[in-house]
């Protein structure tokens, strides 16, 4: 009898762990292999969506697929495919580094930039936004800085779009998100170039600000484990939420 394959220790994409969690969830609701589009449907997939990525976990050693009939069917040309998770899948986890663990100092940062942003709908978005930037020195997991700057350039652009200008910041941002996490990457270049034409003394202050951010803030998306992006491109969605 042929011993059960080994998992290789190859990290997963968030979207790939989003997968195989499900995977797992319906093996053991169902007690046995899950046809794809049911992954599909408890992920609010398309179903080819779905299968090309449960082939992905099989390819990389999580998953396993198989032909079974289909339910009420019998005969020829009735077959289905339906995966099954690895069985050392349930205990495999990709490690994170320290500085990127959604600790107690980044729930209570992201919590506090959703409330900040969730008041400032319809007042003083230049106020809010020096209280922002007022925070963002003291910020020092990199995962609690991007939430921050997140935020304060957010309201750099609500500012911006609010002024009546021709350029709206956030259908530009729209097209990025599309991309897996590109509106994270594009967001700093968004705000700073949407309030770059301003004429006032305090809106060009701002925008010196933000750029003197950017940089850093690059930096600390580029530090980020797969786990903290994918939190912070989740936060990113609720930012804009709570500014709609």
């Amino acid at each position: 009898m042929g011993s059960i394959p080994k998992i290789p220790r190859q990290p997963l994409t968030p979207r790939q762990s989003a997968f195989l969690d499900k995977l797992l969830e319906l093996y053991r609701e169902h007690k046995g292999p899950v046809h794809y589009s049911d992954v599909a449907v408890r992920l609010g997939v398309n179903r080819f969506s779905a299968y090309d990525m449960l082939k992905v976990l099989e390819k990389k050693g999580f998953a396993t697929s198989s032909y079974a009939l289909a339910a009420g069917h019998s005969g020829p040309g009735r077959s289905m495919i339906v995966f099954a998770p690895m069985h050392e899948a349930a205990t495999f986890g990709t490690p994170r580094r320290d500085n990127d663990r959604l600790d107690e100092e980044w729930r209570n940062a992201r919590a506090w930039v959703l409330k900040k942003l969730r008041e400032t709908r319809g007042s003083s978005y230049r106020e809010a936004l020096n209280d922002l930037m007022a925070r963002l020195p003291e910020a020092k997991a990199p995962l609690t800085f991007c939430t921050e700057m997140v935020g304060a350039l957010l309201l750099n652009m609500e500012r911006a779009r609010t002024r009546g200008g021709e350029f709206n910041p956030f259908r530009a941002l729209a097209a990025f998100r599309a991309n897996d996490h590109g509106g994270l990457e594009m967001l700093a270049g968004l705000s700073v170039g949407a309030t770059l034409s301003a004429d006032d003394e305090s809106s060009s202050s701002i925008t010196q600000r933000l750029l003197d951010q950017a940089h850093h803030y690059q930096t600390s998306l580029s530090r980020l484990s797969d786990p903290a992006r994918s939190a912070l491109a989740q936060f990113l969605e609720e930012a804009l939420d709570a500014l709609d």
